[in-house]
């Protein structure tokens, strides 16, 4: 059989495709959530972050295709694993410490899965779509115009007077409604905890977790998750207690 073969074929190609899919994912949320914490900044950030990205056109598209790509790639290997553990299990009962690291590392996982798989949905219909608020919420923002220069490794990639969508006050408008926010807050929370035995197990697959290193990694971890938790809820907790308002260009709009 050639590599793509022995990978999709193949047990401990599974678990490969699983932890190099996984690993995709969590540098993509790292770096979606490094680019959100711009909101904190002044709107320019933020607006000409969102400006650069759609810039990038067919850039952008074939980067979103290959974070589908590995989503499904990620979620069918976790599929046939489950699959393949239970049939292997048969019908053995397990002992009570073995029943509880499946409610844990493996039956919970699946379902927080499950939950971000539609959290991401709903995101993406929310802030990139804007289809949640209405089909004409975009169309309802100020047309934002820089103030300075957005620069990506000393670049100036939108300059001081462009034009650009107003993507701070769509963030702050979204989180302004409290159902939104707790929703987000609590999918961000399942993320993380997906993310917790995720990392693990990724560590354990390319043989990276041993006697030595599986306290200190775990802690990494558990730091690193607990970490992106705060970093992600401070965004609509901010909204929520009036932190983060809409920018002046909105303000004066109304």
């Amino acid at each position: 059989m050639n590599l793509v073969g022995n990978l999709f074929g193949s047990s401990i190609g599974r678990k490969i495709l699983m932890a190099v899919t996984g690993l995709v994912l969590i540098g993509f949320v790292v770096g979606h959530l490094v680019g959100n914490l711009q909101i904190f900044s002044h709107p320019d950030k933020i607006n000409g972050y969102a400006h650069f990205l759609h810039s990038l056109g067919p850039v952008l598209w074939i980067a979103r295709i290959g974070l589908l790509v590995c989503v499904v790639i990620h979620i069918w290997a976790a599929t046939v694993l489950t699959l393949e553990s239970r049939r292997a299990r048969g019908d053995q009962p397990y002992g009570v410490k073995t029943w509880i690291q499946a409610t844990f590392a493996s039956r919970y996982m699946r379902w927080t899965g499950f939950v971000v798989l539609a959290f991401i949905v709903y995101h993406l219909a929310h802030f990139t779509l804007g289809v949640v608020q209405g089909s004409t919420f975009k169309e309802t923002l100020p047309a934002y115009t820089m103030t300075g220069d957005y620069r990506v490794l000393g670049l100036t990639v939108v300059e001081a007077g462009t034009p650009v969508l107003d993507v701070y006050t769509m963030v702050v408008r979204g989180f302004q409604i409290p159902l939104v926010a707790v929703f987000y807050i609590i999918a961000v929370g399942l993320l993380s905890f997906h993310l917790l035995h995720g990392m693990d197990s990724l560590f354990q697959t390319f043989g990276w977790r041993n006697a030595r290193w599986a306290r200190p990694l775990r802690t990494v971890v558990t730091i690193t998750c607990v970490s992106y938790f705060v970093l992600n809820a401070a965004i609509p907790g901010s909204v929520l207690v009036g932190r983060l308002t809409p920018s002046a260009a909105a303000v004066a709009r109304h």
